[in-house]
């Protein structure tokens, strides 16, 4: 299982990468991380430095990041006929109403807002793995 993190803050990439090594399926998960959407969408067609990148199962995407912000880089997969269905998990500190719509009619398959709490954050991810590698049928890889 293949998971990208679009995360521009270390502490929350840490955060995630702890999160996920405490789980069940830890022995199961690769963590990738990119620090901004210009990176994101080159791990994603597998450009650049990210020529051998595995291609995710699953995106956990920051809205505010550098570069390129997290509702450009949703609106970019849901668009490319090999990269939509990939499900994306947005996992963000905005609670902001208008936030949530946007990203929902721009086919965001989930939005999270980030815990304040340490432990709290760990839990939600643990959670958020269980779902979408446990519950959920995914399809095969593109």
């Amino acid at each position: 299982m293949n998971i990208l993190l679009v995360e521009d803050n270390p502490g929350d990439v840490r955060l995630t990468k702890e999160a996920l090594k405490e789980s069940n399926l830890h022995e199961e998960v690769v963590l990738s991380s990119v620090p901004d959407g210009v990176e994101a969408i080159l791990f994603l067609n597998r450009k650049g430095n990210y020529e051998k990148a595995p291609i995710p199962d699953l995106i956990f995407l920051d809205l505010n990041l550098p570069r390129k912000d997290g509702r450009e880089v949703l609106a970019e997969i849901k668009q490319d006929p090999f990269l939509k269905q990939i499900p994306v998990v947005v996992l963000t500190t905005s609670e902001a109403q208008q936030d949530i719509a946007r990203s929902y009619e721009l086919h965001a398959n989930c939005y999270i807002t980030k815990p304040v709490d340490i432990h709290r954050f760990i839990e939600v991810v643990r959670n958020i793995e269980h779902f979408w590698f446990n519950v959920v049928k995914l399809p095969s890889p593109i």
